[in-house]
């Protein structure tokens, strides 16, 4: 008489990653209906076509950007001038949405809402909000934000772009570099050195003089424009300068707008990364188990979802310290290096577990993970962000 064999035990209803730490107790009402109406719409009109735009590095910029201005997330963080207002951590939500499509997509709308737009909003005079925040809202304009420059990246002080008074006019000359929309844009944010240190202009890019080439052969961030910026004896009117910019305090403020909707939008990819490695997992098998039965393979889920758990957690709570209105830059800092090392590393585990079958653009993960690489170094590199928490906590500047 054979010996029966030992029974597998009985199969618990699965829990969502983010269910672990009851994530949605945080959130309100509200900011649970703005997540979930980003999410119905990219999962309806955005994700079935990602693959196709990262495979041909084209996106379709400005009808996306109608329908997200249509959806009102283009500058949704902002009051007035068609801005939707809604608070930082719904923007964040909007975010993690967009990115758990795709990176490129959320920098369509982080460069437009949090660069662009916050640059005019916050520093523009009201006649310069007047002619662009709507429009831009509802995305007939498209923005853009030019800081770096091929040989100033992390250091934004060493630009050489500048601006010269000729009569009442400004004369704009130099170079931008990695600028996302800069080739679909209608209007560009562009810092520039002057007689009275960094200053700020508005730029319509059919003014004569400017130009923006797109960059190709990309390997990451492939569904997302990225241009250089050259401007060329480009003139503009007085009124066309910033006027409450003055010094590199004004690019550097629009940067921590833009690096808090980073915090949130990493976590999007990860996510995406984990649920689909999470049913991938279930739905193979492995010497006639499911993958997702071995010790090793549960392993890694559950490192993984409790990395995406304490970097949500850390998001929200960076979160209300911005709608509180006492967030620091270097808590900001604590937030982009986190979450995006931890994005990243989640994206690459992800991928062991599928396989070969992770390399190929019928599933997300190593599109998530090639784009990461960039979102890991823009907005502020790792090694940077380290720096300003060392800054904070030791009290002294390593920069140089």
């Amino acid at each position: 008489m054979k010996p029966s064999q030992p029974s597998r035990p009985a199969q618990s209803a699965p829990v969502h990653p983010l269910d672990l730490l009851a994530i949605d107790g945080l959130l309100t009402d509200e900011e649970r209906e703005i997540r979930s109406t980003v999410r119905t719409l990219a999962d309806r009109e955005l994700r079935p076509h990602i693959a196709e735009w990262f495979e041909s590095g084209t996106i379709p910029a400005r009808e996306l950007a109608r329908t997200l201005g249509g959806l009102g997330v283009l500058g949704m963080h902002l009051e007035g001038y068609g801005c939707a207002g809604t608070n930082s951590v719904a923007y964040g939500l909007a975010c993690t949405e967009l990115e758990a499509v795709d990176s490129g997509l959320r920098s369509l709308v982080s460069v437009q809402g949090s660069l662009a737009m916050y640059a005019i909003w916050k520093y523009g005079s009201e006649e310069q909000k007047q002619r662009w925040l709507p429009g831009m809202a509802a995305g007939e304009y498209i923005g853009c934000f030019g800081l770096t420059e091929p040989d100033a990246g992390s250091d934004p002080g060493a630009m050489r772009t500048h601006a010269k008074r000729d009569g009442s006019d400004w004369v704009l000359n130099g170079t931008k570099m990695w600028i996302t929309n800069g080739s679909v844009s209608d209007v560009a944010v562009v810092w520039a050195r002057t007689e009275d240190g960094v200053r700020g202009f508005v730029v319509p890019t059919d003014t004569p003089g400017f130009s923006a080439p797109e960059i190709k052969r990309k390997l990451s961030l492939r569904a997302s424009v990225t241009s250089e910026l050259v401007m060329e004896d480009v003139r503009l009117p007085a009124d066309a300068m910033l006027p409450g910019a003055r010094g590199l305090s004004g690019p550097l403020g629009c940067l921590n707008e833009a690096r808090f909707g980073i915090v949130f939008g990493a976590l999007g990819a990860a996510r995406d990364c984990l649920e689909t490695a999470i049913s991938y997992a279930g739905d193979r098998t492995v010497f006639a188990r499911p993958l997702s039965s071995y010790q090793l393979t549960q392993q890694k889920l559950a490192d993984m979802a409790l990395e995406l758990g304490k970097g949500m957690l850390l998001a929200v709570h960076l979160g209300r310290l911005k709608d509180a209105g006492t967030l620091l830059p270097e808590q900001i800092s604590v937030g982009k290096l986190n979450n995006v090392r931890e994005a990243i590393a989640i994206a690459r585990e992800c991928r062991t577990i599928l396989g070969a079958n992770g390399i190929t653009l019928e599933y997300p993960v190593l599109r998530h993970a090639n784009n990461l690489e960039s979102v890991l170094t823009y907005e502020g590199t790792s090694e940077v962000h380290a720096l300003v928490i060392g800054k904070a906590l030791t009290g002294e500047q390593a920069f140089r």
